[in-house]
């Protein structure tokens, strides 16, 4: 897994979930950290996203939050981060999280979850890069998102060989064998925002 040194972890940022969800981003953070590679992500405290965070740097971890300069205000961003970047729009944060990582890891999470982990999912079918993306389905929360993928493709709006974009796995064991199959990283074209 050499070549897996950074992963970007979409979570969310509730804590009024699933004790089962808080102990998976622990347990994540903690592999993670034991395993040398360094943890970015959206630059919370709060819910998944500080439990990972928090689990990561307890280990002896690296953590590297992006978040932007509106949440800060709200007082959400974690001062214990490795490196914490203030940015200034949601647009940026993305892209920052994508430019520091070597693949994605989506544990369970809302709104914000989705949207960052099908932008990557996009992106990854345009053939802009060519990181895996790997979602862990702690206790099936991701299992209605598999039917609505299988949804789409049966109804002719994701074409088949899409359904592998996102990589479904069952817990953390399972995501690090994928890991342990990625090859050297082929670059893609550069991603600009415009």
């Amino acid at each position: 897994m050499e070549n897996i040194r950074s992963l970007c972890v979409y979570c969310g940022s509730s804590g009024r979930v699933n004790p089962a969800y808080k102990q998976a981003a622990r347990a994540l953070g903690e592999r993670m950290a034991k395993a040398g590679i360094e943890l970015v992500y959206g630059g919370g405290k709060v819910g998944l996203m500080g439990e990972a965070a928090d689990a990561a740097l307890s280990a002896g971890g690296r953590v590297t939050g992006i978040i932007p300069r509106h949440l800060m205000r709200l007082e959400v961003g974690h001062g214990g981060a490795t490196e914490l970047i203030v940015v200034e729009t949601m647009h940026e944060r993305k892209m920052i999280m994508f430019e520091r990582s070597d693949a994605f890891i989506v544990l369970p999470g809302g709104l914000g979850t989705l949207d960052e982990t099908f932008e990557m999912a996009t992106w990854r079918q345009l053939k802009l890069h060519a990181k895996p993306i790997i979602v862990i389905d702690v206790k099936g929360y991701w299992t209605p998102l598999q039917s609505m993928i299988e949804h789409m493709i049966a109804e002719g709006f994701v074409n088949e060989q899409h359904r592998a974009l996102l990589r479904f796995v069952p817990d953390i064991d399972a995501a690090f064998a994928v890991l342990a199959e990625v090859p050297e990283p082929i670059p893609g074209p550069e991603v600009k925002w415009q």
